[in-house]
């Protein structure tokens, strides 16, 4: 080894504390977050994850995150939060709200619909044929 360089090194290793990373990760932070915050790039964070230590206290960070939100969640619902108290249930519950629309005509009847067939389309077979079914259908 000559000139201080390490066997078989490009630069230095950059050293991530794991327990800032965690408290990052607990603050659901992103990766272009957390690289900025350790002055690396965002490809370190990605090749760190091949670390077992590194992925796992992302993990336990992300998931301590999403525990505490819940926590704060859940206090808003008991402190009668009707708005935290219909979000959840609808998350949590699978509640949903319903909406029935119905259509009516002038005075509460029945839409009326008027249809005008083109019979200039017919031809003369199939203007027969309707002339028949509408001798067969007239009241007597």
């Amino acid at each position: 080894m000559h000139g201080g360089q390490r066997p078989g090194a490009g630069r230095k290793a950059v050293q991530i504390d794991l327990e800032q990373l965690e408290k990052l990760c607990a603050l659901q932070c992103t990766d272009v977050e957390i690289a900025a915050w350790f002055h690396v790039s965002t490809r370190t964070i990605e090749n760190r994850r091949k670390q077992r230590q590194f992925t796992e206290a992302m993990e336990c960070g992300r998931a301590k995150g999403r525990i505490s939100v819940r926590r704060h969640q859940m206090k808003l619902l008991e402190a009668g939060n009707a708005t935290m108290a219909i979000w959840l249930g609808k998350q949590l519950l699978g509640q949903r709200d319903v909406i029935t629309a119905e259509h009516v005509g002038s005075g509460g009847g029945p839409i009326q619909v008027a249809v005008k067939p083109d019979l200039r389309r017919l031809n003369d077979d199939e203007l027969r044929q309707l002339r028949e079914l509408a001798v067969k259908t007239r009241p007597d």
